[in-house]
């Protein structure tokens, strides 16, 4: 099945996730049987089910002139990218400065593949977590994930 690409349909909803007052954190394509696509967006104060059904109203009819998958059927999802969700952009690692944050790595360095410490820089190709009291650099070509640590209290 031909489907339209990830930033065709990012580009097409921007303008619609700005005047909705949402932030378009991703847009997801899966292929199958049931074909589907989910988009992921989230406020600043968090999202709630309302906000979540507001969006996925304001964007069905114009994801219908867009056509992204070509005329095939698929089922539109609109949903939040949750508590623990990666880091994709400039301003997911900015927005969380100073929190805690788990790292998965895609090769170990010093035998180790996961760390979590609190974020203390980002500069575009690096981010800087504060571990044990002692500052890391990890490139981020190197990382696999990146999100905020969850804990229980």
């Amino acid at each position: 099945m031909k489907v339209k690409t990830k930033q065709e349909i990012i580009d097409f909803l921007q303008p619609i996730a700005e005047r909705e007052g949402v932030e378009l954190v991703d847009v997801e394509v899966k292929v199958s049987k049931n074909t589907s696509l989910t988009v992921f967006v989230d406020t600043e104060d968090g999202i709630d089910l309302i906000t979540l059904e507001r969006f996925h109203n304001a964007i069905n009819d114009p994801l219908d002139v867009l056509d992204p998958t070509f005329g095939a059927a698929y089922t539109l999802n609109v949903s939040s990218p949750g508590l623990d969700r990666p880091f994709k952009t400039a301003r997911d690692f900015e927005r969380n400065l100073g929190l805690d944050v788990e790292i998965k790595l895609f090769a170990p360095i010093k035998g180790e593949k996961f760390f979590e410490g609190t974020l203390v820089g980002y500069d575009g190709n690096t981010i800087t977590v504060v571990i044990g009291g002692k500052e890391e650099k990890f490139e981020l070509n190197r990382i696999a994930k990146v999100s905020r640590a969850i804990t229980f209290d």
